[in-house]
C-alpha cells in the first residue's frame, strides 16, 4: 500500500504544448503531445524544478511519445540555454489550493453550474513566483518553506489584508492566518521578497486597521534588500450570488473618497522615509471616488500595475501615444463601436473624442454595467458574455463591434460565465474584432 500511495504521488508527466521553432527541442525532433518524464533521472514537480534541471550542460532527458513509446535524449548545450519547450500545466504534481474561508473570497460569489476550473481556489506559492497570482501563506509546509528559500523563489506575491494577527485570521476565517508577521521576518531574514495586498472590506479593515496594515508592511520595506516590496490597496469586489449574512458592505463613493484621503498622506510618508510612495491605491478606488487619476510618474515603475494599480493610467497613456499622430481623414468612412467596463467608460472618453477628429470615423463607445455580477460600475475585465448581449441589445454598433481580450479568460476564448467567443459573436448583428491594446484598438479603429 505504503508503494501504491507513493506511485499514486508522483509528479505527472509535463506535456509539451509548443515547440519554438529553431530551438533545441525543433532540433530535436518534439512535437506537441510529447511527455517529458525526467531530466537527469529527475521528475520535475514544475516549471520551475524543470527551470533549475535544464540549466545543465549535460542532460538526459527521457521522454514518452503520444504512442506511449519512451526513449532517451542525451545532449549538450550551453549553460542556461533553454529548451524551446512550452508546456500545457506549469504544475505537474497538483495544485496547492486555498485552506481560508475568506467571506469576500470572488471565487465563492460565482453562480453554480459552471466548469469546475472556476472554481478551484489556488493558493500555490509557485504560481505566485511564474505568475504573480497572490497567495496567503497559511497552507505552507515546511518542505514548501524550505524549498522557497533554497530554489529563492522571490518575489512573492501575498494576500496581507491585515497584519493584527486576530483580524487576519478572523477575514480569512483561519487561525494560522494570524502568524503573518512571523512569516515577513522571516522573508526578511533570508533577503527574500514580496509584494502585497490589501483587500478593504468597509467596516472590517479599514480605518485605523489599515492604517496599521500599511505601517507594518511598511516596517519591512526599508534597508538595502527590503522584505516587502509595494503594498497594493484595492476595493473588494462583491457580486450577488455571495452568501447572506456575510456582513459584507461594498465601496461606495463616500468609502473610495474616504480611502484615498487615508492613504495619500501615508504615501507622502513613506516617501519621505523610503525613497517611495510604497503603497498604492488601485484606479478603482478613483474612478469610483469620480477624482481624476494620479499621474504616471506617482506610479513609479508599476509594482503592481497587474493588481489594477496604474494599469488604466497606463492604458490612458499608451492611448494617448496611440492617437498622437492620427490621419486627417479616412479614404473609406468607418463607424466601429468599442465596449468596455461602465467604470473606465468616463476616463476613455477623450481618447475617443481624438478618434472622432478624424474625418470618416465615428467611434461609439459603450460603457457597460454587469447585471451578471450585480454591479453597475466594473472594469472591462469583469464584463461577461450575457452582460454584452443583454448590454448591446438595441444600441447601435456601427458596422464592427471592437472586443477588448481582456474580457476573456486567461487568453481563452470563453468569458467569465463560460460562454463561448463564437457563441456571443453569432449573436451579435455586426461583425466582432478582438483587440488587445491601445495600438490594436486604434489600429481597427482605423482599418489598418
Amino acid at each position: 500500500m505504503a508503494e501504491s500511495d507513493a506511485a499514486a504521488r508522483l509528479p505527472q508527466p509535463a506535456v509539451v504544448d509548443r515547440v519554438e521553432p529553431d530551438s533545441i527541442g525543433d532540433e530535436l525532433g518534439f512535437q506537441p503531445g510529447d511527455r517529458l518524464l525526467s531530466v537527469n533521472g529527475v521528475r520535475p514537480r514544475d516549471l520551475i524544478d524543470l527551470q533549475f534541471l535544464v540549466g545543465e550542460e549535460e542532460l538526459t532527458l527521457e521522454v514518452q511519445d503520444p504512442d506511449g513509446t519512451v526513449h532517451q535524449v542525451e545532449l549538450e548545450k550551453d549553460a542556461d540555454e533553454g529548451l524551446g519547450l512550452a508546456f500545457t500545466e506549469a504544475l505537474f504534481d497538483g495544485l496547492k489550493q486555498c485552506n481560508n474561508h475568506c467571506p469576500f473570497c470572488f471565487i465563492d460569489q460565482q453562480p453554480p453550474g459552471h466548469r469546475r476550473s472556476l472554481y478551484v481556489k489556488d493558493d500555490d506559492y509557485r504560481l505566485s513566483f511564474l505568475y504573480g497570482s497572490y497567495l496567503t501563506l497559511t497552507n505552507l509546509a515546511p518542505a514548501d518553506w524550505q524549498r522557497i528559500e533554497e530554489q529563492r523563489l522571490s518575489p512573492l506575491f501575498v494576500s496581507v489584508h491585515a497584519t493584527d494577527p486576530e483580524l487576519r485570521s478572523k477575514l480569512l476565517v483561519n487561525p494560522r492566518a494570524g502568524l503573518l508577521m512571523e512569516q515577513l521576518a522571516w522573508f526578511q531574514e533570508r533577503q527574500l521578497q514580496i509584494h502585497a495586498q490589501v483587500v478593504v472590506c468597509p467596516g472590517l479593515n479599514d480605518g485605523a486597521a489599515l492604517e496599521r496594515t500599511l505601517s507594518d508592511l511598511a516596517g519591512f520595506a526599508g534597508g538595502d534588500w527590503p522584505a516587502v516590496l509595494s503594498a497594493a490597496v484595492v476595493p473588494v469586489g462583491l457580486t450577488r450570488y455571495r452568501p447572506d449574512g456575510d456582513g459584507l458592505v461594498p465601496v461606495d463613493r463616500s468609502c473610495a473618497q474616504r480611502v484615498i484621503a487615508q492613504v495619500e498622506p501615508m504615501q507622502q510618508g513613506f516617501q519621505a522615509e523610503l525613497g517611495s510612495r510604497f503603497a498604492w491605491l488601485s484606479d478603482e478606488w478613483y474612478l469610483m471616488a469620480g477624482y481624476p487619476l494620479p499621474p504616471r510618474d506617482d506610479y513609479e515603475d508599476l509594482p503592481q500595475e497587474g493588481n489594477g494599480v496604474g494599469s488604466i493610467r497606463a492604458f490612458l497613456e499608451a492611448m494617448d501615444q496611440a492617437t498622437s499622430a492620427l490621419p486627417e481623414r479616412l479614404d473609406s468612412p468607418r463607424r466601429v463601436s468599442w465596449v468596455v467596463g461602465q467604470l473606465v467608460a468616463e476616463a476613455l472618453q477623450p481618447a475617443v473624442d481624438r478618434l472622432n477628429h478624424v474625418q470618416g470615423l465615428e467611434v461609439l463607445l459603450h460603457g457597460l454595467p454587469s447585471p451578471y455580477w450585480g454591479q453597475d460600475q466594473v472594469v472591462t475585465g469583469l464584463l461577461t458574455g450575457s452582460d454584452l448581449l443583454e448590454g448591446l441589445q438595441g444600441r447601435d454598433l456601427g458596422d464592427e463591434l471592437l472586443l477588448p481580450a481582456v474580457m476573456l479568460r486567461q487568453g481563452e476564448p470563453v468569458f467569465l460565465d463560460d460562454q463561448t467567443l463564437e457563441s456571443v459573436a453569432r449573436q451579435l448583428p455586426v461583425p466582432v474584432d478582438l483587440v488587445h491594446g491601445a495600438d490594436d484598438i486604434v489600429a481597427a479603429c482605423l482599418g489598418r
